[in-house]
């Protein structure tokens, strides 16, 4: 049994200003931008080339059975993972992203990581993977389910 991760809820103040730096600033794609039930809004976005989306909704905490709701910027460490990061942030730089500089902790691949904030303070890095560029992660899954499928 496979279980995969695709959307992540994310508490923001304010669903079109996050709607907008995520799509203008940061690159995702709107999926979804509409009432999905009486008094829901839902607005989920996705990075290119990731499987993982966040979501920004009015009554998404409503059914989550927390007992306190998150405030909006209180997420940290959302991660995106790029296989240049030069390039990486020349483009969001370009779209107006008030991103960090590189820093590289290690000289190993995976070591090299960027910073931003949402609106509301929610911190996210981006690492660099440059074996992303030759391995992409759904490839590695794509063989990892055919390799599964064999043994059974």
């Amino acid at each position: 049994m496979d279980f995969t991760l695709e959307v992540i809820p994310l508490p923001v103040s304010d669903i079109d200003r996050a709607r907008d730096f995520y799509r203008d600033k940061v690159g995702f794609h709107v999926d979804i931008d509409q009432e999905v039930m009486p008094g829901m809004r839902i607005v989920q976005l996705t990075p290119p080339g990731s499987g993982c989306s966040i979501a920004l909704g009015d009554s998404i905490w409503d059914l989550t059975k927390g007992e306190t709701r998150p405030e909006p910027g209180s997420y940290q460490g959302l991660q995106l993972c790029v296989a240049d990061i030069k390039a990486a942030r020349a483009e969001l730089v370009e779209r107006g992203l008030d991103v960090s500089e590189p820093v590289q902790y290690a000289p190993d691949d995976g070591a090299t990581f960027m910073y931003f904030t949402d609106p509301d303070g929610n911190g996210w890095s981006i690492q660099e993977y440059r074996r992303r560029e030759t391995e992409p992660l759904h490839r590695l899954l794509t063989d990892l389910a055919a390799k599964r499928q064999q043994v059974q």
